[in-house]
């Protein structure tokens, strides 16, 4: 321990002295991290000597660093070798396994499979989403957590396991033997014509996404589409060069696009674009919302800055920090964050000012009064801070409560199962509709079933009636609160009813995705789709297409 714990605190100590600190007190700096390291040193080390039971070495560490890089910000990590897939998972896209979503219901000893991907050995040797997952080589999956029966299921490539599930409409269960093989999640999970229109839905900025948009891109243009879609909503970002890429599809090659500025020379660096764009003119229409992050802001914010492409949507997540790897000792890999990117006008659209925190603690976001204002090449006013902001500006709909807590709930999961297994084929994904027959079978089954929901009026309610106990009021308001209670009483019946719509379009969605995979799930999302809506508009109509990105009169 004594070894190990040195080994530790001299490495660190040598790391941090070398990088140093540029102030005109950097001696009395690297005096500060050599005394507190030490300081730490010997916390563990008594611990471990004199602690009434024996301490995790790896844990308690682990839990220390966790807590300092809490203070910092949110995206500088540490990963040990034991996580390293996780990591290659957010960086590459790729992991060895069989390639599934796996779910664990409430109230349920079993993990479920969920979804398999398309095309992935989960559902090329035969499992289904809905079967329940009852051995794994043999072993018993009952009790087990979805991170215990998502280990199993992972392993190296080429290697084979065997997977026992239980199948509704099925009387026995089956072993499904499988290979495991290396999984590459699409990048580009959907693309297609949509109203004349070509739309892509990009999900992540993984290894090579931008040849992934470059082919789909190519693909609509033979089909002769006059405008482009690109779908960034939800997209958390990924590697800068691959946000780069995808720019540079649609601009002219060595475009200055983004700088970053750290406090290393080595965090110095401007990228342009590199390669001939595919179409530097087709009306192009980019997607956003409040997830839309890092990546996906570089790409979003340059096209606007370039007056490139109209954003619509909503403002996104205002993710302007860049995270570089280092290396550590016994294979482990720090993820920190060491510069900020700034986009063609100049502006870095960072939200929260993770060096400036209040006496809780919590970092500031940037307030709307302070952020400044720059100038997009047609001298269009944009902002930095916050996010990018949308030049056509969408309001997302409201999710009922009733409506996510029925997708939380197995009672969804459990009607879709029985559904399928009656219906051995539906409609092309695009013509698919839920039948009034479907929706009242949908209706019947969550009323005879064990779904309970308490809506946030009567749990509010209850609170104040308890508050006014405390108080000594609930006597004076007893007549009042019993005429509340009544009013507020639940009537699932009805809500079935009144929300019809938003539960036909996650139950659509959750069959579709049975017969056709994520892209069944896609195109049932965008039938009913405003922010969709509103970009056909945008391209539809050619003269405010191009007043939205004309020069301000």
């Amino acid at each position: 321990m004594s070894r190990f714990l040195k080994g530790v605190y001299l490495l660190a100590l040598l790391m941090l002295i070398s990088t140093g600190a540029t102030s005109q007190n950097a001696q009395d700096h690297n005096f500060e991290i050599a005394k507190n390291l030490e300081i730490f040193h010997e916390i563990v080390s008594e611990l471990d000597r004199f602690y009434v039971d024996t301490i995790n070495p790896a844990k308690t560490i682990e839990n220390g660093i966790a807590s300092m890089l809490s203070g910092i910000d949110p995206y500088t990590e540490y990963y040990p070798e034991a996580d390293m897939n996780e990591l290659k998972m957010m960086t590459t896209g790729k992991y060895a396994g069989i390639g599934a979503i796996i779910r664990q219901y409430k109230g349920r000893d079993y993990i479920y499979v969920d979804e398999p991907y398309e095309n992935m050995p989960a559902a090329r040797y035969g499992l289904k989403a809905g079967d329940k997952i009852l051995r794994i080589n043999g072993e018993s999956m009952k009790g087990k957590s979805s991170s215990y029966v998502s280990d199993h299921l992972r392993g190296d490539a080429d290697t084979k396991l065997t997977v026992t599930v239980s199948r509704i409409g099925v009387e026995d269960s089956i072993d499904v033997d499988i290979v495991r093989s290396m999984i590459s999640l699409p990048a580009v999970s959907y693309s297609g014509v949509w109203q004349g229109f070509g739309y892509i839905r990009l999900e992540s900025f993984t290894e090579h996404c931008s040849r992934n948009v470059m082919a789909a891109l190519v693909e609509l243009k033979e089909k002769g589409v006059k405008g482009i879609i690109l779908d960034l909503r939800g997209n958390g970002g990924g590697l800068l060069q691959e946000a780069v890429d995808v720019v540079g599809l649609f601009v002219p090659k060595g475009t200055p696009l983004v700088e970053t500025r750290g406090k290393i020379p080595q965090a110095v660096s401007k990228y342009v674009t590199q390669r001939n764009p595919v179409d530097e003119n087709i009306p192009l229409v980019v997607l956003t919302d409040d997830q839309s992050a890092s990546a996906s802001e570089i790409v979003s914010g340059s096209l606007q800055d370039l007056d490139r492409a109209v954003i619509v949507g909503t403002r996104t997540f205002g993710k302007g920090l860049v995270q570089s790897t280092r290396s550590l000792p016994y294979n482990g890999t720090l993820k920190v964050t060491t510069a900020k990117y700034y986009i063609p006008s100049g502006r870095c659209i960072q939200e929260i000012d993770y060096s400036k925190r209040n006496d809780k603690g919590q970092a500031q976001h940037i307030p709307d009064s302070l952020t400044k204002v720059f100038y997009t090449a047609a001298g269009r006013p944009v902002r930095d801070g916050g996010g990018i902001r949308p030049d056509v500006e969408c309001v997302p709909d409201t999710m009922p409560d009733i409506l996510y807590s029925i997708s939380q709930d197995v009672v969804l999961f459990d009607f879709v199962n029985d559904y399928c297994s009656k219906h051995k084929s539906i409609a092309p994904m695009e013509q698919f509709r839920l039948t009034d027959e479907d929706y009242n079978l949908f209706k019947d089954f969550v009323c005879n079933s064990d779904f309970k929901f308490v809506s946030n009026s009567s749990k509010a309610l209850k609170s104040l009636i308890k508050l006014a106990q405390a108080e000594g009021l609930a006597d004076k308001a007893k007549d009042e609160f019993q005429v509340l209670e009544t009013k507020l009483e639940y009537d699932l019946q009805n809500d079935l009813d009144v929300f019809r719509s938003d539960l036909e379009r996650v139950l659509a969605m959750e069959i579709s995705a049975r017969y056709y995979y994520q892209r069944g799930a896609i195109v049932e999302s965008l039938k009913n789709d405003k922010f969709l809506e509103e970009a056909v508009s945008v391209l539809k109509d050619t003269e405010r297409y191009r007043s939205i990105l004309a020069a301000p009169k």
